[in-house]
């Protein structure tokens, strides 16, 4: 479609005879349930996508009509031949996509269609039920190929005859399959670069010694061992993903290699030079027995050898996340001076050690969350101590302090997760004289530091002035119940730069926080919490997200959404609050006011009479009893009094005239002067 684009002038998409969409060499047939090819397409159309129709039979004159075609896509059809003339006039097709469909069912009379393609370059055969004998016959005669894909297919076992001709091949994707066993499959395929045989059945790879490949994924498949042949050759292995494993051991990495990219994530990896009860396993090695035929050898290895002699030197991501690994070897990490990403995440480590002789002076990221670290040791020298690092994570471990100083070794430091640790904040320098503080985390004075969750860590009431000096934009100290005990006056010194603050299950009350200081926050959390009222201090703040779920608020002020707060807010949480079903103008506020989106609307209920309600559809009944709660009741009382009196001054005004005359004669007997008339 990108070709529609290259003069820079506007191209607009066109409708052909057949309902297709045409835009300059480009025709688009996509989803237009047609059982053929249309022949009454433009004769110049260079790219023909027919995805997802119902086709079944390319015929010999399908594409009679189309002659430049270069790019042909019909993924997604019922398609079962391609007759062995049907590209005798498309001889310059390049791309050509046959991925879901039924090629299994003729095979063979499609393979000698796809053998009159000498400029073809890229072939999709993905998710056609075919086997490795299939594929070897329809790429049988494709020597120009340059990108192959036979992913979710039913291969099973590849070796040498499946892929021979194919000598100009850069990329081959075989993920998917049930592949169990490779002998020597790729061994004729010297322009290789792209090799995907990721999700299929591989128990171990030994002997690897593709030289020139750079990229190799063969993650998700039950690998117990990855063994490169022992040669000194440069291999150009830049990416290496056995992640989703069974790995053992760290892999016998190729000698001399350019790897920049090492994924091992989820394995059952470990080192066991030596083991927790100190006996040590330096000079013990390995033996391998690989059985091929009726062949059997015996390797063997010394895998701290192995390791060391591996040159890493331009490694810069190592992922070593959920694994087994609880020490890293001596010298483990000198190897990689170059590593710039290292995910320890979700191990078994206990320690880990810093020092100024660790060549770790580019590493950018560091992640140690989720292990059980006790410790934090580190040589805070007259060096710098990482000195490039910008994110730290070390939550969900058994911390208590960090050691002191070490963010002022790390001067690019901008995120830090300290979340579901023990520590504590530092207060203000002590005094002398007085005795020693416990141990606690000092991040005063650390300019670059924007990002620091403490979620989870137990903080009480923090004296002193612990963010002073600091620039934070976003912190988190969600699931730290009495953090907000005592004077919260400590969060002042972040009121200027602070944009996202988290308060969730702190106990936080209506009263405990002013604020209307923090003219920068943008989101704010405060889910989990004892409000009773909506904080009035809110008003004036121009945030974009606001939660509010899982409180005790009965209603919000009537007037939210006209307030500078309900103008700026585009997202807010409301839900799994008491709300009285009675007092639901705010509500009605809020579903007119523009731009603002409540993602748990259809969870909001409100509460009637014992029962909980949706406020978005009230019964008639509620709404009735309702009007009757909210009504003035001076204007009510009016209302019922009136009609008592206008009956009471009616009935006197009767009995005055039924009996006037007698009252006037008993009027004047009693007072006893005579009438003038």
């Amino acid at each position: 479609l990108a070709a529609g684009w290259r003069s820079g002038a506007v191209t607009a998409w066109a409708a052909s005879p057949g309902g297709c969409q045409l835009v300059q060499s480009t025709t688009d047939c996509t989803g237009r349930w047609l059982s053929s090819v249309p022949g009454n397409l433009g004769a110049d159309t260079e790219e023909l996508l027919l995805d997802d129709n119902t086709i079944r039979v390319l015929g010999n004159a399908s594409l009679l009509s189309y002659c430049q075609l270069q790019c042909l896509s019909l993924t997604k059809n019922w398609l079962e031949l391609i007759e062995p003339g049907a590209f005798l006039c498309s001889q310059g097709l390049r791309v050509l996509s046959l991925a879901d469909n039924l090629l299994s069912t003729n095979y063979s009379l499609t393979a000698a269609a796809l053998s009159a393609l000498p400029a073809l370059r890229t072939l999709d055969l993905a998710g056609n039920r075919l086997t490795e004998d299939m594929v070897s016959v329809l790429v049988w005669n494709l020597s120009s190929l340059e990108s192959l894909s036979v992913a979710r297919n039913i291969i099973m076992r590849l070796d040498s005859s499946v892929f021979t001709n194919l000598t100009q091949l850069l990329e081959l994707n075989l993920e998917k399959n049930y592949i169990f066993e490779i002998d020597q499959a790729f061994e004729g395929l010297q322009r290789l670069q792209r090799l995907n045989v990721a999700y299929n059945c591989l128990p171990c790879v030994v002997e690897f010694g593709l030289t020139q490949l750079r990229v190799l994924n063969v993650s998700n498949n039950i690998i117990e061992w990855f063994l490169a042949l022992e040669s000194d050759d440069l291999f150009e292995l830049e990416v290496l993903d056995l992640s989703h494993n069974r790995l053992l051991f760290f892999p016998v990495l190729p000698r001399q290699s350019k790897l920049r990219s090492l994924l091992l994530k989820d394995n059952e990896m470990s080192f066991y030079q030596r083991l927790p009860n100190g006996t040590s396993l330096a000079n013990v090695t390995v033996q391998f027995q690989l059985i091929d035929g009726n062949s059997t050898s015996i390797t063997t290895v010394n895998l701290w050898d192995e390791i060391c002699h591996s040159n890493l030197s331009s490694l810069r991501l190592l992922d070593m996340s959920q694994n087994q690994v609880w020490y890293l070897p001596e010298g483990f990490l000198a190897q990689m001076p170059s590593l710039t990403h290292l995910k320890l995440n979700q191990n078994c480590l206990e320690m880990f050690h810093l020092s100024e002789g660790d060549p770790l002076a580019m590493l950018t990221e560091l992640d140690l969350s989720q292990n059980r670290l006790e410790e934090l040791g580190a040589d805070t020298g007259a060096g710098d101590i990482l000195p490039n690092l910008q994110l730290f994570n070390l939550s969900t471990n058994r911390l208590r302090a960090l050691p002191p100083g070490l963010f002022t070794y790390t001067r690019k430091i901008a995120t830090v997760d300290l979340s579901r640790n023990r520590v504590d904040l530092c207060p203000q320098p002590a005094t002398a004289g007085e005795a020693e503080s416990p141990p606690c985390m000092d991040i005063r004075g650390v300019e670059t530091l924007a990002h620091l969750s403490l979620a989870g860590c137990g903080l009480r009431g923090l004296g002193g002035r612990p963010f002073q000096g600091t620039s934070l934009r976003h912190l988190d100290l969600s699931d730290n119940h009495q953090v907000l005990s005592g004077d919260p006056g400590w969060l002042q010194d972040l009121a200027v730069t602070l944009q996202v603050l988290s308060l969730r299950n702190t106990s936080l009350s209506s009263a405990t926080l002013d604020f209307s200081a923090f003219n920068s926050l943008v989101r704010l959390d405060l889910s989990g919490n004892s409000l009773s009222v909506f904080p009035a201090s809110l008003g004036a703040l121009r945030l974009r997200s606001l939660d509010l779920r899982d409180n005790g608020l009965p209603a919000l002020p009537p007037a939210v959404a006209r307030t500078p707060l309900g103008k700026s807010l585009r997202e807010l949480y409301l839900s799994r609050n008491p709300y009285n079903c009675c007092t639901l103008g705010w509500w009605d506020e809020l579903q007119r006011a523009e731009g603002l989106r409540v993602p748990d609307g259809r969870e909001v209920t409100c509460s009637f009479a014992s029962r909980t309600l949706s406020p978005w559809a009230l019964p008639e009944p509620v709404l009735r009893s309702c009007r009757w709660q909210t009504a003035d009741l001076a204007l009510l009382y009016l209302v019922l009094a009136l009609p008592t009196c206008l009956t009471a001054l009616v009935a006197c005004a009767v009995v005055f005239l039924t009996f006037k005359q007698k009252l006037l004669q008993m009027v004047k007997s009693r007072c006893g002067v005579s009438s003038p008339y």
